[in-house]
């Protein structure tokens, strides 16, 4: 047991030199434990405690940076993968409601990173630290602009100066494998855009291979010290949107074992069963995530419209009609579930209600999908269905 200890005391200074040092302290441990646990709130706590200590340090800020990111992202269902892992969302007409104190906080954490790495590389140039706490900024407003806004040009141009920080971070230290994620994101979305895109966006010349891509999320999955759980996320999420569904699914599942609490872990994994066509099995992993969800404390703040909206996907692709609509009309009912998603399940659960002959029901839900005001996104189908019943699978 000793020699155990001695040789992970003796590992903590070699692994600082490879990482952000800010990264093993211990608060900002703990709270990315809360945050992989949905507890935003928690985390935020902790991260503030560590700006405050801390407050010109860049990485400081973009800890909550990434915080309030994701922690708004969340509360309009936008974390869950089914949206986004097809390239279509972004065409989607979907219009997302960010308040503007938020989006405020956002901009001035993003720019006071950035601007403090700035300073720390005009005094040294060599200041790796400095490279990747500006990457790692950059990288969280691109995810932010892509996510919430549908920006192709402003989100692939700041992903790519994120990409750049991260290469600069690896001339310098090779081992500094946190960097790899970025670097690694970029390589497979680049690859995945058509050249007129690249060239739309102004990153025509720009390379990109997908291998390389995963294959350095994968390194980082293994081995990163701030970037593990995100590097799995992505590489999850890319190897779905290649639909290759059982790698997928391995990351996944070893992600949900890990933070069990983690609602949007936990629904991935029913995400996956049902896109490779696994439905009885997704079913039932949907159906698990709901009756935890019924255990006093067991998820932080449950977005349960997901978890119901897959089911219901689920239920309609096997045939199981009544009990998607069932689902949809669950989905729709939950009290923190976005205006968007509330919609698109009230259009879906008409779609089912029409299935099932029952027309009037159908009716009252096309009404509430394309009610004025609100997202508009579903209004234009649930006007074609009120003036003719639903008659597709």
């Amino acid at each position: 047991m000793l020699a155990v200890l001695a040789s992970v005391l003796a590992a903590v200074p070699l692994r600082a030199q490879h990482t952000y040092p800010l990264n093993l302290d211990p608060t900002v441990r703990d709270g990315f434990e809360h945050f992989y646990n949905l507890d935003y709130d928690g985390a935020m706590q902790r991260f503030e405690a560590v700006l405050n200590a801390h407050p010109q340090d860049p990485m400081a800020n973009a800890y909550v940076l990434m915080d309030t990111i994701f922690r708004e992202l969340y509360r309009v269902d936008l974390l869950d993968t089914t949206y986004y892992a097809r390239e279509n969302f972004l065409s989607s007409g979907r219009h997302i409601q960010i308040p503007e104190d938020v989006r405020k906080q956002i901009e001035q954490l993003t720019n006071h990173a950035i601007d403090l790495a700035d300073a720390r590389i005009k005094a040294n140039g060599n200041d790796k630290d400095a490279y990747f706490a500006r990457g790692y900024a950059k990288g969280m407003h691109a995810a932010f602009s892509t996510l919430a806004d549908h920006s192709y040009t402003g989100a692939a141009r700041q992903g790519l100066s994120s990409r750049n920080d991260s290469e600069q971070v690896l001339k310098l230290d090779p081992d500094y494998v946190d960097a790899k994620m970025a670097v690694g994101i970029q390589q497979f979305a680049v690859a995945s855009l058509p050249r007129f895109v690249r060239m739309l966006v102004g990153i025509a010349g720009i390379g990109g291979n997908k291998e390389q891509g995963l294959n350095l999320l994968r390194e980082c999955a293994a081995h990163g010290t701030v970037s593990r759980v995100e590097a799995q996320t992505a590489l999850s999420l890319f190897l779905r949107h290649d639909k290759r569904y059982p790698e997928a699914y391995a990351v996944a599942q070893k992600l949900a074992a890990q933070y069990p609490h983690d609602f949007l872990f936990r629904i991935e994994e029913a995400n996956l069963m049902k896109d490779a066509g696994h439905g009885p099995e997704a079913a039932a992993i949907y159906q698990r995530v709901l009756d935890d969800a019924a255990k006093p404390g067991y998820y932080t703040e449950a977005r349960l419209q997901l978890a119901y909206f897959g089911l219901g996907e689920t239920q309609r692709g096997q045939g199981d009609v009544a009990g998607a609509a069932k689902s949809y009309l669950s989905a729709s009912r939950q009290p923190n579930c976005s205006d968007w998603m509330r919609r698109r399940a009230e259009l879906n659960a008409g779609m089912m209600l029409d299935k099932l002959k029952q027309r009037d029901a159908a009716l009252a839900q096309y009404r509430l999908a394309a009610a004025e005001g609100g997202d508009q996104s579903q209004a234009s189908d649930a006007h074609k269905y009120m003036k003719s019943p639903y008659t597709g699978s």
